[in-house]
């Protein structure tokens, strides 16, 4: 059996979408202890993704705090991959295109979070993963004066790619429609390309996202299925698919496992963004374990080992759903097919 990529849960579904008007916050602890009871078959998740924001981490608590969180996860018998850093400007960032000030705080926020994970990296707890990052702004806000903003918005991710080297770190820019300069595959190409650190900046595919590029709902001068497609034509959807995956592969160092029924989502600040759906919802437009393929293997078959754990993203389920351990469970058999079909042995 494959013991690679391991796979991991990413805790911020108890936050995003959470909160004043919406449902409770669902604690860390508590999803940590969801992530950890999971099992099928004695297989169980290897580990978790972490946003470093309140109330789930305080990324200004200092040592002690980066402390109680390795000891959380480590107790569960779980490791830490990939961790968000707090760029929102709700969250103390700021949007990379912005003022000065703008970009000075989207900047400090990523010096922050890229020295936590160096801390859990040398604490132990930590083996692997990336620092995600996102461009911050709409896509309204970006098309205000595209050409200068996406410079603007290179610019400021090239400071943070020196940033991250500093602390031994990868960020990995979040393939997203709602995010301006990364709303559609090829502005996330020009963009990677622009800021040409290759070795620091690389993809983070999320395959609800990530399927909305096809149709171009926020960008449809690069759509490669019109938005009123035929969902039920498989051939014309892998056609699109894997000419999609071919162009995006090469930089993804970050993987999310996800099902997407092909509708949007839009809620405060973001514009149209995919809706995660249950892996085992009939109205999923992917087939996730075969369509996971098409990211872990290179065009002649092989596996590319870009990355060494997958996370599942489930953001906007109801808590009921969350708090069943048939979900965490059906998705955790979902995440054994992709490793088995398409993962390898170490």
């Amino acid at each position: 059996m494959n013991n690679y990529p391991k796979l991991h849960n990413a805790t911020w579904a108890g936050m995003v979408g959470k909160g004043p008007g919406a449902e409770p916050v669902i604690d860390l602890e508590t999803m940590l202890d969801l992530t950890a009871a999971a099992e099928v078959d004695g297989v169980k998740f290897d580990g978790v993704d972490l946003f470093l924001y309140a109330p789930h981490f305080h990324i200004d608590g200092g040592e002690d705090e980066i402390q109680r969180l390795a000891e959380k996860v480590r107790r569960r018998n779980l490791a830490i991959g990939t961790v968000v850093a707090p760029v929102y400007g709700g969250t103390g960032g700021g949007s990379p295109m912005g003022t000065h000030v703008d970009r000075q705080n989207f900047l400090g926020q990523v010096r922050k979070a890229c020295h936590v994970g160096r801390r859990l990296r040398e604490i132990g707890v930590r083996p692997y993963g990336t620092v995600r990052i996102d461009s911050v702004c709409s896509v309204a806000q970006w098309n205000e004066d595209p050409e200068n903003n996406q410079r603007r918005i290179a610019d400021t991710f090239r400071d943070a790619c020196a940033i991250a080297e500093d602390e031994g770190e990868r960020l990995a820019a979040e393939g997203e429609i709602c995010w301006g300069g990364m709303h559609s595959w090829r502005r996330m190409i020009e963009l990677l390309e622009m800021v040409d650190r290759p070795q620091t900046l690389g993809f983070q595919a999320d395959m609800s996202h990530t399927l909305l590029y096809l149709v171009g709902y926020n960008a449809p001068e690069d759509a490669l299925l019109p938005l009123d497609f035929d969902w039920n034509d498989r051939r014309r959807f892998d056609e699109a698919y894997r000419t999609l995956t071919m162009v995006l592969r090469p930089w993804t160092i970050d993987f999310h496992v996800a099902q997407n029924d092909g509708t949007v989502y839009g809620s405060g600040s973001h514009d149209k963004t995919g809706r995660h759906c249950m892996i085992t919802d009939p109205n999923g437009k992917l087939d996730v374990v075969r369509h996971a393929g098409y990211w872990l293997r290179d065009a002649s078959g092989q596996a590319t080992k870009s990355f060494r754990h997958i996370c599942w993203d489930g953001c906007m389920f109801p808590n009921a759903t969350m708090m069943q351990r048939e979900t965490w469970n059906n998705i955790l058999h979902a995440m054994i097919g992709v490793r088995r079909e398409h993962g390898w042995q170490e």
